[in-house]
């Protein structure tokens, strides 16, 4: 669960996910996370052989876990506790005092195996920095190269392509940019859809999104509509049902039978001149290339599903 909300995040790439309760949302099985547990789990029986030579790495884990949780108390102290801030920072104070103290201790048996959570935080924050960071510059390469809605279509309704029947449906993170899977589709195949939708998919940073703000519906021009759609991260987002949300209120005439969806695979090429240092972004690409395509997390149906290839240098 706590790997599916980081995946929603945009902390780790994303894994399969399969569903074992038809009633409860939150019971998952994520294959990637469970093997990857058993193949550390047998790695550390086997390289510390008994649980007293595991006491040292058992208590530099705990120590430290208690020491960033209360920093983590803390900043949120901080920034939304203004009532209680006078009282809950000196007791962030006394606790971190005692934490650090436990630390100390148990940082004296760094070489009888406390080392190997520390490596494994270090290993994993390093990951998932790079996710992160190498998503936003991938977002910041599209968009540089992109070209704006509100310039394209006025200039495309002046010599406008053969239309053909049903819906466009174009995924894109950015919805103020027209999407690489149109520029290829007219490019290509040299028509236009009636209706075009241009799709992103935001998580929010609450568990369940608001209904007042899980859909927004805006027109941008000719038949071409812009949907927001946002889920909160404990939920399973689920594109289609969104959209036939969409259509039912009012601002749209969509059938899923009759509606294409367009998405872009992007092939991430690394850079030394640019972003992040090689080793980085060659390690974002590895990640970005394992991981699974957003449509299948996004419930999309293959049979209805046409993706269009671009490279982008980070």
């Amino acid at each position: 669960s706590v790997s599916r909300q980081a995946m929603q995040l945009g902390y780790i790439p994303r894994m399969r996910i399969k569903h074992t309760s038809s009633d409860t949302i939150g019971q998952i099985y994520v294959p990637g996370i469970n093997w990857l547990l058993m193949v550390m789990v047998i790695g550390l029986v086997l390289a510390f052989r008994s649980s007293s030579n595991l006491a040292a790495a058992y208590g530099i884990s705990v120590s430290g876990t208690m020491l960033i949780d209360t920093l983590l108390l803390a900043l949120v102290a901080n920034a939304l506790w203004s009532r209680h801030r006078l009282w809950v920072l000196p007791l962030c104070v006394v606790f971190f005092v005692i934490d650090l103290g436990f630390v100390v201790a148990n940082a004296a048996k760094l070489l009888q195996g406390a080392w190997f959570p520390v490596v494994l935080g270090i290993t994993l924050f390093m990951l998932m920095r790079t996710w992160r960071r190498g998503r936003a510059l991938m977002r910041e390469e599209q968009h540089k190269d992109g070209i704006r809605v509100d310039t394209f279509l006025p200039g495309l309704m002046l010599a406008p392509p053969v239309r053909v029947p049903g819906t466009a449906v174009f995924l894109t993170t950015d919805a103020s940019v027209i999407p690489h899977a149109l520029m290829h589709n007219l490019k290509h195949n040299k028509v236009l859809h009636e209706r075009n939708v241009f799709l992103t998919v935001e998580t929010l940073q609450v568990p369940y999104a608001p209904v007042d703000k899980r859909l927004k519906l805006e027109q941008v021009g000719d038949d071409f509509h812009r949907v927001v759609v946002r889920f909160g991260f404990m939920e399973t987002p689920d594109v289609p049902l969104a959209l036939m949300r969409a259509s039912d209120a009012g601002g749209m005439d969509i059938d899923p039978m009759d509606t294409t969806f367009f998405a872009s695979r992007e092939t991430i090429v690394a850079s030394a001149r640019r972003g992040m240092p090689i080793w980085r972004d060659k390690l974002f690409a590895f990640m970005h290339r394992n991981a699974a395509p957003a449509t299948g997390f996004f419930r999309i149906p293959g049979n209805r599903l046409v993706e269009l290839g671009s490279q982008v240098e980070i």
